[in-house]
């Protein structure tokens, strides 16, 4: 495809089958994945090293987010019940202690605002760390897991909400779809963000319906079907797409 690039992109980001540069009028919504791509870390990883079964989930979490444990509901329920008996304050701990926001996104997260882009957090994590994120970043839409605590700890188990059991790949790709639908805007108005498994679906239905899809410091998978590929620095090199 032809590229009218003002200027050479920085090598931090590949992109492929794009127009440069990218006009923001073009764009409504926007979702992000949130471990390992707003954030630092992947939460439950970070719980199961407190809760002693560190090694154990990250094998888990490492197969599920390179796409070897297809089935993404099964894996965290696995996951999950390992953590049975962890004390609230150890969740605290993570989110005080461990978790920051990635560089760039909060820059990025601003701009996408302030240019009138919706914003969607969408994650298999857990609702204790999204629903902070997202105030912390004033999203405007949120869908993640629920942990099921009892007497100040872990039961071991996912609780059921509204709209579902598990916020899995195909459900972030239908609140990304449903979002859309309700602010009355086309799925190629939309850009999702991503670094793992689990974020293809919503990456490759914007892709398919001429939205975009970006990678972010991802699993190679993940990178190789993305349409845009931030490789390194933070998130804010996505500025230089835009016109």
């Amino acid at each position: 495809m032809h590229h009218t690039q003002p200027h050479p992109l920085p090598p931090s980001l590949s992109v492929r089958g794009v127009d440069l540069p990218l006009q923001w009028s073009s764009f409504k919504v926007i979702a992000f994945d949130m471990d390992s791509t707003l954030i630092n870390i992947e939460c439950i990883d970070e719980l199961a090293k407190v809760a002693g079964v560190g090694d154990e989930v990250v094998r888990i979490t490492e197969a599920t987010m390179r796409g070897e444990i297809k089935d993404f509901k099964e894996s965290l329920r696995a996951r999950v019940s390992l953590l049975k008996g962890l004390a609230l304050e150890e969740l605290e701990r993570v989110y005080h202690d461990r978790l920051q926001l990635n560089p760039g996104v909060e820059t990025w997260v601003r701009a996408c605002q302030d240019h009138g882009l919706q914003t969607v957090l969408v994650s298999g994590g857990f609702t204790h760390f999204a629903d902070r994120v997202g105030a912390r970043l004033r999203i405007n839409f949120s869908r993640s897991n629920a942990l099921a605590i009892q007497d100040g700890r872990l039961t071991g188990e996912l609780l059921d909400q509204a709209w579902g059991d598990i916020c899995d790949g195909e459900e972030k790709k239908k609140m990304l779809e449903h979002t859309c639908a309700l602010l009355g805007v086309s799925m190629s108005q939309a850009i999702a963000v991503g670094d793992g498994a689990n974020d293809l679906p919503m990456m490759r239905a914007c892709q398919h319906a001429g939205g975009l899809s970006v990678a972010y410091h991802a699993k190679p998978a993940v990178k190789e079907q993305a349409m845009v590929s931030v490789d390194r620095g933070g998130m804010d090199e996505l500025l230089h797409l835009f016109h």
